[in-house]
């Protein structure tokens, strides 16, 4: 039986802070639907202190921004994306185009065909994240995307060089400096000077993450990307420094970052404990890290591995860093996650900035239905039929009519009877069902 030595929030009060966002959102958005522009800008002034002639940025404001980094910064990026674009690449070319004959004269295929114009938010108000460019706008590209549009919010008071740069980098065809509800409720509805999206892509703070899911449906989005998470499951193979490290890692994210260790080992998980207060003390950013180790930290000590497998799936946390003898056996068994790191030797952030994997994943559980985004998420998998033959249309349209009937969709049933009159040359009375050839004509036609 599991034990926990540190347990995070009440779920009521995570419950009533959800409510109180969730009811924001709402009136924001509907701010944004009615006055468009006038609402952003508004807005932009209110949680950023930020306003301009245009939100959208220039090429020369963007020019800019790539000549204030160094060279270094510039080959660092390239880097990065490099990578995600190898990977993303790898996972476009795994998506085939299908056509197949099922039957004689009935043909059956389906196109992957990328959405027209996506929305992509690089989050940037505590920190300027540039990664999550090359995560959405780059996978938007690789999947073939026309119009990329992205918004990022000002960084002390101006556009984030470092995220204008990966964002141009990879590939954007419309850059704004804006941030939180605002931008993506621009791209998703559509303002006077900002042309509607289909789809919206990238994380966000606890507001931009239900701006999204408010806004699903009117477009289409990747996944519930909220607040960061991470789940640490680790074993006596290491030790808790290792372990304090990477809980403090992604805590630092923000205030409400849940961080989790799962562990077999009482002891490490003592250790661990004691090394997160020891890092807070010189940690440069422990302000946020200590509020979210406080509210949400949890240390939990489960009695096996196969314990720890149904207790990481119950949590199903958007990173999962994997520290065991065996870490592969986490691979094979468990199943709700949006990311794994597996063993020492890697860790969330590799995978947030620069190994190639994407860093935009599902939150609040939401890995129990859905992974992360992937250039999949920008592909509409559309499917055709064609229909070659007199003899496959009557064939076919001689059993659609009589499921029809079942039904008692009489409309739907006539669009198969008219196809028997005319390609099987039978006489099916109008509104009737049409009944089964002789054994024998059957076995022919089928």
């Amino acid at each position: 039986m599991a034990q926990w030595l540190k347990r995070g929030a009440d779920a009521a009060v995570v419950a009533e802070t959800d409510r109180k966002v969730r009811d924001a959102v709402e009136g924001i958005l509907a701010d944004i639907q009615a006055r468009g522009d006038a609402a952003v800008r508004d807005l932009s002034i209110k949680f950023d202190r930020w306003d301009r002639d245009s939100y959208r940025l220039t090429d020369a404001e963007i020019q800019a921004c790539i000549d204030s980094l160094s060279p270094q910064d510039i080959k660092d990026i390239e880097f990065a994306q490099t990578q995600v674009r190898n990977f993303a690449q790898h996972q476009r070319d795994a998506l085939r185009d299908v056509e197949v004959e099922t039957i004689p004269g009935v043909v059956l295929g389906h196109r992957n065909v990328p959405v027209n114009a996506a929305g992509c938010y690089v989050p940037g108000g505590k920190y300027p994240l540039l990664a999550s460019a090359h995560m959405s706008v780059l996978t938007a590209k690789v999947a073939g995307v026309k119009r990329v549009v992205t918004c990022a919010p000002p960084f002390h008071g101006k556009p984030a060089p470092a995220i204008v740069a990966a964002q141009a980098m990879a590939g954007a065809d419309e850059i704004y400096c804006l941030g939180g509800i605002q931008a993506v409720g621009a791209m998703a509805l559509g303002t006077q000077s900002i042309a509607p999206v289909d789809m919206l892509v990238g994380p966000g703070n606890a507001y931009v993450a239900e701006a999204k899911r408010q806004l699903f449906g009117r477009v289409g989005i990747d996944l519930f990307a909220g607040p960061t998470e991470t789940l640490v499951i680790a074993d006596e193979t290491v030790d808790g420094e290792l372990c304090a490290t990477d809980l403090l890692g992604q805590a630092e994210h923000g205030p409400d970052s849940p961080a989790v260790l799962l562990t077999t080992s009482e002891k490490l998980a003592r250790e661990t404990m004691a090394e997160v207060e020891r890092l807070l003390g010189i940690l440069p950013t422990a302000d946020i890290a200590r509020q979210a180790w406080a509210r949400y930290g949890e240390v939990i000590v489960a009695d096996s591995d196969e314990e720890m497998v149904r207790i990481a799936d119950q949590i199903a946390s958007e990173h999962v860093q994997v520290m065991t003898r065996d870490p592969d056996y986490f691979l094979t068994h468990m199943t709700n996650y949006g990311a794994l790191f597996l063993g020492p030797r890697t860790n969330v952030s590799f995978g947030d900035k620069v190994i190639g994997t994407n860093h935009t994943l599902p939150t609040k559980k939401s890995a129990r239905y859905t992974g992360g985004l992937w250039v999949g998420k920008f592909i509409k998998t559309c499917t055709y039929q064609r229909v070659l033959t007199d003899e496959a249309s009557a064939l076919v349209g001689e059993y659609c009519s009589r499921l029809c009937a079942l039904e008692g969709f009489a409309g739907h049933g006539e669009q198969a009877n008219i196809r028997v009159r005319r390609y099987g040359h039978r006489n099916v009375p109008y509104a009737g069902a049409a009944q089964p050839l002789p054994l024998s004509e059957a076995s022919v036609a089928e």
